[in-house]
């Protein structure tokens, strides 16, 4: 009889010790393979303001998942027409997809449109922006307005500057807080003779010197000039690696022409995006 007690009492006693040494859900030593799904958190940081260029595309690479996800979960839009199609590409092509909005569907997350007004007029598109943005100034956080390579020319520098800075400080006026992040206009693809890529490059340091201690500037220009290193002459042009040819062609536009066109080719679009994702995420950090 005793036999029999202190054998179920073993019984149990092994068996609670087993119990308490399985890792539970929260447990460091439990290895259940469910997925865990973790939303973006929406929470927007003070930001840090500054010129994001080449160095962007490794500050990226080297930011924690974490810290990348962060920025799917900020209201932001941005405008803009083919250029910027290859940047929504190619950031995409990273894990970051904008997806639409308009006047009527409200940005939630990374969001983006194409302007209906057409390339080479600046000011529309300035009007078209603003109108965006304060259709959806309760929620929006980041705004993002991209010229297109058509847009700037010699005669319109002056124009260009004043009506942007007007739309600045205005959306900055009726939407507290809001974050800008300003792009370089893009260059194009020059052989023989400049054709407004040093009336953007004007437009570039205008940028630079009027925002930057307060926003983010997304050096495009210098991005896509390798910093530089591809010009005619002192005028800077897109390099033959970032461009759209028959070898690495647009996702979305196609094969540029012989010269005046700038569009990226899909494989650098991936690479030249990263420094666009860190731009963002500059914004809001």
């Amino acid at each position: 009889m005793k036999k029999l007690f202190f054998l179920t009492l073993l019984i149990g006693l092994l068996s609670c010790s087993k119990s308490n040494n399985d890792p539970g859900p929260d447990d460091p030593g439990n290895t259940s393979t469910d997925p865990v799904t973790v939303e973006p958190s929406s929470e927007i940081g003070k930001g840090q303001p500054g010129v994001v260029g080449l160095s962007g595309i490794d500050a990226w690479d080297k930011l924690p998942a974490s810290e990348k996800n962060r920025i799917k979960g900020w209201n932001t839009i941005f405008m803009h027409q083919s250029v910027g199609g290859d940047l929504e590409d190619g950031a995409e092509a990273n894990g970051f997809k904008f997806e639409y909005f308009d006047l009527s569907s409200a940005p939630k997350g990374l969001c983006g449109n194409v302007f209906s007004v057409s390339n080479g007029d600046p000011v529309g598109k300035m009007a078209e922006f603003k109108k965006n943005a304060l259709a959806h100034k309760s929620v929006l956080k980041i705004a993002v307005f991209k010229f297109g390579y058509a847009d700037i020319n010699d005669g319109n520098i002056e124009q260009v500057k004043t009506a942007y800075k007007q739309m600045v400080d205005e959306l900055r006026g009726q939407i507290p807080n809001l974050r800008f992040i300003h792009i370089t206009p893009p260059l194009i693809y020059i052989v023989t003779k400049d054709d407004g890529n040093a009336a953007k490059m004007a437009v570039a340091q205008w940028m630079k010197d009027t925002f930057k201690d307060k926003d983010v500037i997304y050096e495009l220009e210098e991005i896509e000039s390798n910093n530089g290193s591809c010009k005619l002459g002192n005028v800077l042009r897109i390099c033959d690696e970032n461009r759209s040819t028959a070898g690495c062609s647009s996702k979305n536009q196609g094969v540029d022409a012989a010269e005046g066109q700038g569009h990226l080719c899909e494989k650098a679009a991936g690479r030249i995006s990263k420094a666009f994702l860190m731009s963002i995420y500059n914004a809001g950090k």
